[in-house]
C-alpha cells in the first residue's frame, strides 16, 4: 500500500514527486509510457514564463510568478541547465501597443518584478535583429529558459534517490475505491494507494472519470517547432514573443539553454490525443512569423523540427481539485504549466495534507543531484583525471555533441534509468546533433543491449513497437 500514486511522469507529476519525498511516505509514480517526459513535458517551448499574461487572480497568474521565482533555485538544486535571459512581447501597431500596456499592467498586478515597456530605438539596442517592422515591446527581465525534459528526468530521479518508485508501462485502465484506498489498474497490474495525484496531462480528464468527476474536459492543441542548430543560437538574446491571442503567445524565436535557436509554435485545437504529426502548413506558418519577428533566420540550418500537444482544459486555468476525498487532479496545466510546476507542487502538498495526509520530514531528504552535464562542463584538468579512473569517458560516441560512452553508461545506470534510443538522447543529447543519431545510434544500441541484458534487436527508440533492427547483415559483437 502506497501512501501517494502520482499518475503522469511529466514535468508537475515529477515536482510533485519531489516534493513528496521531503516526507516519510510512499510514493509511486505510474507513467503509461516506456519512459518519463514523454508528453507535452518533451515537446514545448521550454521557457520559463515571467508571468504578465495570466489573468489577475486566477492559478496561473499565482502559481507561474511563484513557479518563475523559484526556479533558478530548484534547478541549481538539481544540476539542470538554467538561464535567466529575459523576455520581450512584441508589438507591430498601436493596437499591439495598447495589448502590450495592458499586459504590463496585469503583469504589475500579479507581481512580476521590473517589467518595462520599449520603444522601437530601444528594442533595437538590446535586440538589432528584431523585425524591420516592430515598434515596440514588453520587456519581462525575469522571464527564462531551461530544458523541460532534463527538469523532469532529475526531479524524478532525485525523488526516487529520496525513497519514490516509479513504474513505466502502465496505462491506468480503472480506478475503484476499497476500503479508504485506490486500486489502480492497469492491464495487468494494479497499484493501492490512500491518496491519488492525477496529472495525466492530455488524458487527465478521461482519469477524472474513472472516479466520476465529469466536470471538466481536456483536448490537445498541436504544436509545431522548428530548431536550428548551435550556430545560430546567438541571433537573438532573449525569447521574442509577439502580442498574445485567444491561441496562445503566438510564433516565438529563442535561443535554448544549450545553444540552439527554437522558433514555434503552431496553435491548432485538435481531438485526436496521440497525433504529433507535422505539416507543411505549420512549417510555413512558422517561417513566415519567424521572418516578421526576428530578420536573418537561416533555416537551411534546420536540424529537426517536431510537434507537440498541449492539455487544453476546458475552464480556461489550471484545474487543481478534489472531487473525492484524497483524490486531487492537476488538469490542464498548459502553459505556463512548466514555469509553474515547482509551485503547482507545493500547492497540491498542501491539499493533500488538508485531505489528511500525515507530513513527517524526511531527514535524510537530499534536495541535490549531480548535473547530467557535468563531464562536459568540466575543465581539461577535471576531465583528465575522471578518464584516469574510468577510460570510457575518454571514448566520444556522439561526435556532435561530444558525449562519451561515460556519460552514456552513467545516465543507463541512473535514476529514473532510459530503456530505449530517445531516453538516452533526453538524457546525454547524444543524437541531437547534426546528423540526429546517424552515426551514434548504433553504439547506443550496443550499450544499451549489453547494460539492460538484452538482444540487440529488442533496443528501441522510444518504447513499444518502435523496433529499429530487425537483425544483423554481418558478424561482430552486439
Amino acid at each position: 500500500m502506497y501512501d501517494v500514486a502520482i499518475i503522469g511522469a511529466g514535468v508537475v507529476g515529477g515536482m510533485i514527486a519531489r516534493e513528496l519525498s521531503r516526507y516519510n511516505l510512499r510514493t509511486v509514480i505510474l507513467e503509461k509510457e516506456n519512459d518519463v517526459a514523454m508528453g507535452a513535458t518533451k515537446a514545448n517551448s521550454a521557457i520559463v514564463h515571467a508571468g504578465f499574461d495570466a489573468k489577475v487572480g486566477s492559478l496561473k497568474a499565482k502559481l507561474n510568478v511563484k513557479g518563475s521565482e523559484m526556479m533558478e533555485q530548484v534547478a541549481k538544486e538539481l544540476g539542470v541547465k538554467y538561464k535567466r535571459n529575459g523576455s520581450l512581447v512584441i508589438g507591430f501597431s498601436d493596437e499591439d501597443l495598447e495589448t502590450i500596456k495592458e499586459l504590463y499592467e496585469r503583469g504589475t498586478k500579479n507581481g512580476v518584478r521590473d517589467l518595462a515597456i520599449l520603444d522601437r530605438e530601444q528594442l533595437r539596442e538590446i535586440e538589432p535583429n528584431i523585425g524591420k517592422k516592430a515598434t515596440c515591446a514588453l520587456h519581462a527581465p525575469t522571464g527564462a529558459i531551461i530544458c523541460p525534459y532534463e527538469l523532469t528526468v532529475a526531479s524524478i530521479g532525485n525523488a526516487m534517490d529520496n525513497g519514490a518508485e516509479l513504474i513505466t508501462s502502465f496505462e491506468v485502465t480503472s480506478i475503484n475505491r476499497e476500503n479508504g484506498a485506490y486500486e489502480i489498474c492497469s492491464k495487468d497490474q494494479t497499484v493501492s494507494a490512500r491518496y491519488v495525484v492525477n496529472a495525466a496531462g492530455v488524458y487527465s480528464d478521461a482519469v477524472a472519470k474513472m472516479v466520476g468527476d465529469d466536470t471538466f474536459t481536456v483536448h490537445p492543441r498541436r504544436g509545431e517547432y522548428i530548431l536550428l542548430d548551435k550556430e545560430c543560437g546567438t541571433l537573438v538574446s532573449h525569447t521574442i514573443f509577439r502580442t498574445p491571442s485567444k491561441m496562445g503567445k503566438g510564433i516565438l524565436v529563442s535561443p535554448t539553454v544549450d545553444g540552439n535557436l527554437i522558433t514555434g509554435p503552431t496553435s491548432v485545437d485538435m481531438e485526436d490525443k496521440t497525433d504529433k504529426s507535422t505539416t507543411a502548413e505549420g512549417f510555413a506558418h512558422v517561417i513566415k512569423e519567424t521572418a516578421e519577428n526576428v530578420e536573418g533566420v537561416p533555416f537551411g540550418k534546420t536540424i529537426t523540427s517536431f510537434c507537440g500537444l498541449r492539455a487544453v482544459g476546458s475552464t480556461g486555468d489550471f484545474i487543481i481539485t478534489s472531487p473525492l476525498k484524497g483524490f486531487v487532479n492537476a488538469a490542464g496545466i498548459e502553459s505556463p504549466g512548466l514555469s509553474s510546476a515547482p509551485a503547482i507542487a507545493e500547492y497540491i502538498v498542501d491539499i493533500l495534507h488538508e485531505s489528511g495526509l500525515e507530513l513527517h520530514k524526511n531527514k535524510d531528504f537530499n534536495p541535490t543531484r549531480r548535473p547530467m552535464h557535468h563531464f562536459r562542463e568540466a575543465s581539461i584538468e577535471e576531465k583528465n583525471a575522471i578518464i584516469a579512473k574510468d577510460k570510457s569517458f575518454g571514448k566520444i560516441v556522439c561526435r556532435c555533441e561530444t558525449v562519451t560512452e561515460g556519460e552514456i553508461l552513467e545516465a543507463i545506470r541512473t535514476n529514473p534509468k532510459p530503456r530505449d534510443l530517445d531516453g538516452v538522447k533526453r538524457r546525454t543529447r547524444s543524437q541531437m546533433g547534426r546528423c540526429q543519431g546517424g552515426f551514434c545510434s548504433p553504439r547506443i544500441v550496443e550499450l544499451l543491449s549489453r547494460e539492460l541484458g538484452i538482444k540487440y534487436e529488442e533496443v528501441t527508440k522510444f518504447g513499444g513497437e518502435s523496433v529499429i533492427n530487425f537483425g544483423k547483415t554481418k558478424g561482430g559483437k552486439g
